[in-house]
């Protein structure tokens, strides 16, 4: 720790509270978070665990911001100055917010600042200039009555009101834009929930969001327990949407809760994400391609690649490819440069991951495992390859969301169809084929909302991103991103 920008340092030793009206709030709550170093098991900072009442007066705050009109009257290019601003500030910051984000979460720094990071600001950027592309329609009616009367009709998009956005653990900052900046973008307020383990850099980001001009109220911050400031927020009557990303189960309980006042909400959810390797494949490009897909975070990535078919032909070359460099990994801290594998978020996740690792030998027929992690306290799993693992193991059927990756020999490109789509989940797949008919037509019969082609897990801002199955409900990214956080008003005139 006495090795970080002195800027950091300053943050963690802050009194992390509510960030509600654009001011830091004490929680009336007297609980507290405490957010550990996922490289050391050491406590690095601690945050308001809020309650009810918290909730509330944030729901509030962003209920009497909406109502005003401060935010969502405002002339669209302004909205989209004020947005490209903050970009301009996570930028100004970003090693700032890189290093927050290693410190908590314990992903490399390198994917801190060149993923994270850097993909924030092309998200941040991306979703400013939707502000100013909100269209609606004109169109012809054929209104019989009155008798010689004529209509002009056309439609509007106009904001839903408040947003409560939910933030998985995995990637705190960039998740945190996708649930924040659309909403902002189409004139809605938000109310962001963190996750428990990874709350420091949204608070960071909502500072900022001041700072480069939005409105108080406007972008609020709640830290606290799903089961309470979660759910809290979920049934608030005055929330209008909730955008939740994160496991299937809470996103089932979060349907339930929203369907009772029919409130909206998308969903984006768990994957068990397969990878086809056809005979044709390039190994060259397959092999490299698949660890980033596989152990990208540690595994920790909703569309990350966990299940591998791949036909007689490339089964002893690649799974011989696959355990070198499975074996071969650097493990350690995310602040090593050298580090290829770093700790799991938090001690709870580390021991989910290794009982599937333990049990592993007895559903396949060898499991090869890398290195250990260099410091005991530490939250590290050895990366893992599970070869020919049973169609029913729980490492084929459950999302692990760590570094654990199958490869399955199937007979032919049709079996492995059929078993990539056995599964309740359909969030991403991927075909490695150097064939043309293949790489057509393959994507077509796998039951998933992204398939990548000699690639996986890679995403952009205006490429839709969104499950099939139980992997979600709704679409994140593309040029109607803002459709989903507004209503649609037809309006129709006769004169």
């Amino acid at each position: 720790m006495s090795s970080l920008p002195p800027q950091v340092e300053s943050f963690l030793s802050l009194s992390h509270e509510l960030y509600i009206n654009g001011r830091t709030v004490r929680s009336q709550s007297s609980e507290r978070l405490t957010i550990y170093n996922p490289a050391t098991g050491q406590e690095i900072a601690s945050v308001a665990d809020a309650n009810e009442q918290d909730v509330d007066a944030a729901v509030n705050a962003a209920h009497q911001a909406y109502q005003s009109g401060v935010w969502r009257t405002m002339p669209a290019s302004e909205r989209e100055r004020i947005l490209l601003r903050l970009a301009e500030l996570v930028e100004r910051d970003a090693d700032i917010l890189a290093y927050l984000e290693t410190l908590e979460q314990g992903k490399s720094i390198h994917i801190a600042k060149g993923l994270e990071v850097a993909g924030t600001l092309s998200w941040i950027r991306y979703v400013a200039g939707l502000a100013t592309k909100i269209t609606g329609s004109t169109f012809d009616v054929s209104i019989p009555m009155p008798a010689g009367a004529r209509y002009t009709a056309y439609t509007l998009h106009e904001p839903v009101g408040v947003v409560a956005g939910i933030i998985p653990w995995n990637f705190p900052l960039l998740i945190g834009v996708w649930k924040v900046l659309p909403a902002l973008a189409a004139g809605c307020c938000v109310i962001a929930k963190p996750a428990e383990t990874t709350p420091l850099t949204i608070l960071y980001l909502a500072a900022l969001a001041t700072e480069a001009g939005v409105p108080d109220g406007v972008f609020n911050v709640v830290t606290g327990r799903g089961s309470v400031a979660g759910n809290s927020l979920v049934n608030h009557p005055l929330v209008a949407k909730v955008s939740f990303t994160g496991s299937t189960p809470v996103g089932k309980h979060i349907a339930r809760s929203c369907s009772d006042t029919l409130k909206r909400f998308s969903l984006e959810l768990g994957g068990k994400n397969p990878a086809i390797v056809l005979p044709d494949a390039d190994l060259e490009q397959t092999v490299p391609g698949l660890m980033l897909a596989s152990f990208l975070n540690q595994g920790q990535v909703c569309a990350a690649c966990s299940r591998i078919y791949v036909t007689p032909e490339l089964f002893k070359p690649l799974s011989s490819a696959l355990a070198d460099a499975v074996t071969s990994m650097t493990v350690g801290a995310g602040l090593d440069p050298t580090a290829q594998i770093n700790p799991l978020v938090s001690l709870s996740q580390q021991q989910k991951v290794s009982a599937y690792i333990d049990k592993a030998p007895l559903e396949a027929e060898h499991v090869i495992k890398g290195k250990h992690g260099p410091n005991p306290a530490g939250y590290y799993v050895q990366p893992t390859l599970i070869i020919n693992p049973a169609p029913t193991a729980a490492c084929i059927t459950d999302e692990i969301f760590g570094p654990v990756l199958t490869l399955t020999q199937v007979a032919d490109t049709d079996e492995a169809i059929r078993l990539a789509n056995n599964s309740p989940y359909g969030l991403a797949a991927s075909v490695w084929t150097q064939n043309l008919q293949a790489a057509m037509s393959l994507p077509r019969l796998i039951e998933a909302g992204t398939v990548w082609v000699n690639s996986h897990v890679m995403i952009d801002p205006a490429m839709p991103f969104g499950g099939y199955k139980q992997s979600g409900v709704g679409h994140d990214f593309g040029a109607d991103w803002l459709k989903s956080f507004m209503h649609q008003k037809s309006i129709c005139i006769r004169y």
